[in-house]
């Protein structure tokens, strides 16, 4: 068993390796997270160094869904992992069809996920591979996702699990569960963005997801919070301003209408969400103008008046203070990447 968290200048990512894995399951996690720490210490060179470790039960050598041989670095039956320090991170991929019989042969694996969530480490079950979460207890009474095709199985062999098959991304305290490899990678640029800033996070979004789903906020099911808190009225008034973006009433006119004063307002809004009103508005505007951008022949000036905005210059503005780009170079990059 690894020791307990000890605080290290590194960031220890272990990649779980069995036969019939996906390899781009564990491949491009990696190099995600290398592109965002290589963006990351440009600028700082004190950040966190990445250290990612394929680590297999027993054997060394694996054979990939691919016919691809993967190397582990280091197995459960190794005196290293006893000696080595608890992963912060441990990625679980999907395996090709039915995982119950490699689950089945890696017993070990099962209850060492158990011990290191237990000790701190964040885990991430991608696919089917979130089939060996569910083994081990972690998920009972607590909401996941898998890949789609799975789902009906899944319900029978853990019906203690709050399976969401509507949400591609479920999150539960450190455990994510991703339904694809499109969702693990949305989890991966939220993850660097909490370890090595939202500019790194937003590269490495724009070199290898496109920019064109949604972020992973908006997204996830994660329980007890988002849109699923305590405060209806305030739930009520998120829901009305994802619908009416382009009125052109003022927050303080928008809280009058739903009974509350402008002090109210902001602070319940706040309490409810983590996040100032304000805050919360401009993010919805600017998300839906990322979505017209890329999939609407749309100008502009079209686009700025659908999210709320009269003036372009002010949604312009906005872009590049959050994005650090224009909406016209966005939407030429998008296209190049989606039509390229």
């Amino acid at each position: 068993m690894p020791n307990k968290r000890i605080k290290t200048d590194e960031l220890i990512v272990n990649l779980l390796i069995y036969p019939h894995v996906l390899a781009t399951g564990v491949t491009l996690p990696v190099e995600m997270l290398l592109a965002g720490e290589a963006f990351a210490r440009r600028y700082d060179k004190s950040v966190l160094a990445l250290n990612t470790q394929f680590l297999s039960e027993s054997a060394v050598n694996i054979k990939s869904r691919a016919g691809i041989t993967m190397m582990a670095d280091i197995t459960l039956d190794s005196e290293l992992v006893a000696k080595s320090v608890l992963p912060d991170i441990i990625i679980v991929p999907s395996l090709w069809r039915n995982p119950r019989p490699v689950i089945k042969n890696h017993k070990k694996l099962v209850a060492w996920l158990k011990q290191c969530w237990q000790q701190g480490s964040t885990i991430i079950g991608v696919g089917t591979g979130v089939c060996f979460l569910a083994e081990s207890g972690l998920l009972d009474n607590h909401s996941a996702t898998t890949h789609w095709h799975y789902v009906e199985q899944f319900k029978r062999d853990y019906p203690q699990v709050d399976l969401k098959p509507d949400f591609f991304i479920t999150q539960s305290e450190r455990i994510y569960c991703a339904a694809s490899l499109n969702a693990l990678a949305d989890i991966i640029v939220h993850l660097i963005a909490q370890h090595y800033g939202k500019e790194a996070a937003q590269n490495v979004e724009r070199n290898f997801s496109h920019e064109i789903r949604k972020p992973y906020e908006e997204q996830r099911y994660l329980e007890g919070a988002g849109d699923r808190h305590a405060d209806e009225l305030i739930a009520e008034i998120q829901f009305w301003l994802r619908t009416n973006l382009t009125t052109e009433l003022t927050l303080t006119e928008i809280a009058k209408q739903f009974g509350m004063s402008q002090r109210s307002f902001t602070r319940r809004f706040k309490a409810a969400t983590g996040v100032r009103a304000t805050q919360y508005w401009q993010q919805l505007r600017i998300e839906t103008a990322k979505e017209l951008l890329a999939s609407s022949n749309l100008t502009i000036q079209e686009i700025a008046d659908q999210v709320g905005y009269q003036d372009q210059g002010h949604l312009t503005r906005l872009f590049k203070k959050d994005l650090h780009i224009t909406p016209k170079d966005y939407r030429a990059m998008v296209r190049k990447k989606l039509f390229s």
